[in-house]
């Protein structure tokens, strides 16, 4: 069995935990693994690294990367197929399957979102066992038995049992409102899991049946910019699923929990005796409750709350999110007039993660930016020089290999250097600790835009 993974969404329903650079399916939000870790640990169930193919945005490449390295897991980086545009589920499975029947023939492939928390088990395995058997001559979806009437997820109707494998997809539901809800859960139905497994050729003789405008955009002899350009943006579900007479349904019976908005993440936490499901990170942060019940807090410094009940209480340093519980999917409304604003926290946290390691702003006026950047060992960031705002480095940690225009020194704890505007530089940790500078940028713009990269390690722009 060959496994796809889906890791291009940009999570916009978790703002401000998750942004553009850093979505929900890189976050560590319930353990030191990320969601894309646990996906990746889930694939090799049934594939061996080679025959893992990841399809994600191309501003994520070295965030698989980093994430892949960090669990020890060897995916070839030709497995990690880099969309221009995010382009809907549909575009991204075609190409995703069209590689793998190119790389090793007509194959079954399992398809996973890599966002989802989902508690592998016997029933999993099972379940993975028996759709490979039916997607010889079925699409499958996978659904997941409802623990209770849920609004927020669509719904499968199952029809004709086949062998003792699954069903016929009878129909497929779009999320009800809350009575229609507990009529399906009555009625047998199954939450629609977005997870499926098909045969390669199976799939894209269905896609050229009911996509065909998908199919001519990756004929051969195109590029994948011009694909991209060419595919319309359409979900698998509504592009093929729902029209398709051979998609054939399994039941999942695990906890599945699509973390699609805070809501979701709220149930998926553990809860204090109060019903309030905390998680704080960050130096000194802290939780103070009084008198508060069944809340989501997320917070990075000293937080209390009093006297306040069904809150959704988001706090990332840079951002703040108050929320009633139940009308967290208007989460990104806010996102996306953020974006029309054009405001840069819609795209990244206060820490930014970059291939050489990370930058986090700590302080910020109209003239000036204070960053703690972080360099991993071996790595350095390109060579470069800004236009409009001279640098000031103080080491913190570590040792630092720095060129000034023509000159190299290095720096230890407590030393420091200065960088005019206008002249090339560059930063490296040659030692084998983590090298800590913080930064003190001046100037008149302080854009990250403003980098003129002369080198680099990592062939960005």
């Amino acid at each position: 069995m060959k496994t796809l993974i889906l890791a291009g969404g940009k999570g916009t329903r978790l703002w401000p935990l998750s942004r553009e650079l850093m979505p929900k399916q890189f976050i560590k939000v319930f353990s030191n693994k990320s969601l894309f870790q646990k996906t990746v640990e889930r694939a090799l169930i049934f594939s061996k690294p080679k025959e893992i193919f990841v399809v994600t945005n191309k501003e994520y490449r070295f965030r698989v990367l980093d994430d892949l390295n960090e669990i020890g897991v060897n995916i070839p980086e030709e497995n990690i197929l880099l969309e221009p545009v995010g382009k809907n589920t549909l575009p991204a499975i075609y190409w995703g399957l069209k590689v793998i029947d190119e790389s090793f023939g007509d194959s079954i492939v399992a398809v996973l979102p890599s966002d989802h928390a989902i508690d592998v088990n016997e029933n999993y395995i099972e379940a993975f066992k028996k759709a490979e058997k039916l997607a010889e001559n079925y699409l499958v979806t996978f659904g997941i038995k409802p623990t209770k009437p849920h609004t927020g997820y669509g719904y499968i109707k199952p029809g004709e049992k086949i062998s003792n494998l699954g069903f016929l997809v009878d129909e497929f539901k779009e999320k009800p409102d809350l009575e229609t809800a507990k009529r399906y859960v009555e009625n047998g139905y199954y939450w629609n899991s977005g997870m499926f497994m098909f045969r390669t050729t199976l799939f894209m003789e269905e896609a050229r049946k009911h996509a065909p405008d998908v199919v001519k955009a990756f004929e051969e002899g195109k590029t994948i910019e011009e694909a991209y350009e060419l595919a319309p943006e359409i979900s698998v579900d509504y592009g093929i699923m729902e029209k398709t007479d051979k998609a054939a349904v399994v039941p999942l019976n695990t906890y599945w929990n699509d973390l699609g908005s805070f809501d979701a993440v709220y149930e998926a936490l553990q809860k204090d005796e109060n019903g309030n499901a905390v998680e704080v990170r960050g130096f000194k942060a802290k939780y103070i409750n009084v008198d508060s019940k069944n809340n989501l807090i997320l917070t990075e410094r000293l937080t209390a709350t009093v006297g306040v009940e069904d809150l959704i209480i988001v706090d990332t340093g840079d951002a703040l999110l108050v929320a009633k519980k139940g009308e967290t999917q208007k989460v990104k409304e806010v996102y996306k007039k953020l974006k029309e604003e054009n405001d840069e926290r819609a795209i990244v946290h206060r820490t930014a993660y970059r291939p050489w390691g990370s930058y986090t702003v700590l302080e910020e006026g109209e003239r000036y930016k204070i960053k703690r950047i972080t360099v991993l060992p071996g790595k350095r960031l390109s060579l470069q020089l800004h236009y409009h705002r001279s640098e000031h480095w103080v080491v913190v940690r570590g040792t630092a290999k720095v060129r000034v225009g023509d000159k190299e020194f290095i720096l230890r704890p407590g030393e420091s250097t200065f960088i005019p505007a206008g002249v090339i530089h560059r930063l490296e940790n040659p030692g084998k600790v983590v090298l800590e500078v913080i930064e003190t940028q001046i100037g008149e713009y302080l854009g990250e835009d403003d980098i003129v990269r002369i080198e680099d390690d990592y062939q960005r722009a």
